[in-house]
């Protein structure tokens, strides 16, 4: 395997200038609460020159790959709602993610936010709004509006947690149909926390469930990051009685806020066990997987109808379910197809 540091590199000499748009483009809604002392002191004594701040006008940039395979990833950084950690945790976060096919989009969500008694709540909106964008552009773009990912690091895990299961949100929306449209099709959590009871650590507080709607979610965390790896566990546990699809990945050692950096220990590789779960999961298809699927459904139906001289309604629905399967596979090889050839385009 090529070091991640050479594959950023060339992923950098190949990408286009990102595309920005604005989520709100008539203003926000809500006001920005001034910055208290506190708020300050903590972005003065934690903010490094990487960071940025005093955001009020939301945006998104868009990072396409060379060969995109119809599936995008909105990025959320890090900064503990005072400040966006928009390099490791961002713009690096978005060239990794292009080198395996994926549209990246940067979400620069309104911060600082901490001071406010629900932190999480504009950015929450700022990601519904980034999700329902990708999704209105995703012809435009040749993306898949089925597999619009969020992948969050600290208050940015905190928030896809908040957006997935918390449902603040919910209060505008009127179906079951538009809530899918707005939730990501599956989340990647990277020490993610806050969630949980402040007077019992070992709970998650009240109200924060996960619903049985939530999306698939990769969780990923040091064990020596105070109490974010209980939050972890907590979480996963909730998905496990819900039986959603999930995936948990605590490390003895690693600390916090390390992001796309090799400090050469083993919760480095998060990037490439995130991948490794998204192609498992069917978010990294290739015209090679895709030709493989197709062969496999081919296979059962021949079978089935070869073996069965006299077919029920149970055989006569697998049979359609496994050709319905095949057809959608097909279709979804072609759109493949033509994404990268259009991508080849000037």
């Amino acid at each position: 395997m090529k070091p991640l540091l050479f594959v950023l590199c060339a992923a950098t000499l190949h990408a286009t200038e990102p595309l920005t748009l604005k989520l709100w483009p008539n203003g926000a809604p809500g006001q920005m609460l001034p910055r208290s002392k506190a708020t300050d002191d903590f972005i003065r004594t934690k903010a490094g020159k990487s960071t940025i701040t005093d955001i009020s006008d939301p945006t998104i940039e868009v990072y396409r790959p060379e060969k995109p395979n119809g599936t995008s990833v909105i990025v959320a950084p890090g900064g503990a709602y005072a400040f966006l950690s928009a390099v490791h945790e961002g713009t690096q976060v978005c060239e990794w993610l292009n080198t395996l096919g994926i549209t990246a989009i940067l979400l620069k969500y309104r911060t600082p936010t901490r001071d406010e008694a629900a932190p999480h709540e504009k950015p929450v909106q700022d990601a519904l709004r980034a999700i329902l964008l990708v999704r209105k552009h995703s012809e435009e773009w040749r993306l898949n509006p089925t597999r619009v990912g969020l992948l969050g690091f600290s208050a940015g895990g905190n928030l896809l947690a908040h957006f997935a299961c918390d449902r603040d949100w919910l209060r505008n929306i009127a179906n079951a149909d538009s809530i899918k449209y707005c939730l990501p099709s599956f989340g990647i959590v990277i020490y993610g926390g806050g969630f949980l009871d402040p007077n019992d650590p070992t709970k998650l507080k009240d109200g924060f469930t996960v619903p049985a709607d939530a999306p698939p979610m990769f969780i990923a965390c040091a064990h020596d990051d105070g109490q974010n790896p209980i939050a972890s566990a907590l979480l996963y546990l909730e998905y496990k009685k819900q039986e959603i699809p999930a995936e948990l990945h605590l490390f003895t050692k690693g600390g916090h806020g390390f992001g796309m950096r090799d400090n050469k220990r083993p919760i480095n590789a998060w990037p490439q066990r995130s991948a490794e779960w998204m192609a498992e999961m069917g978010w990294l298809p290739t015209i090679d997987r895709l030709d493989k699927a197709i062969a496999q459904r081919k296979t059962q139906f021949e079978h089935l109808a070869g073996v069965k001289t006299k077919m029920n309604e149970q055989d006569k629905d697998v049979l359609m379910r496994l050709k319905r399967e095949q057809l959608e596979v097909e279709a979804e090889r072609q759109l493949l197809l033509e994404s990268q050839s259009k991508a080849k385009q000037p």
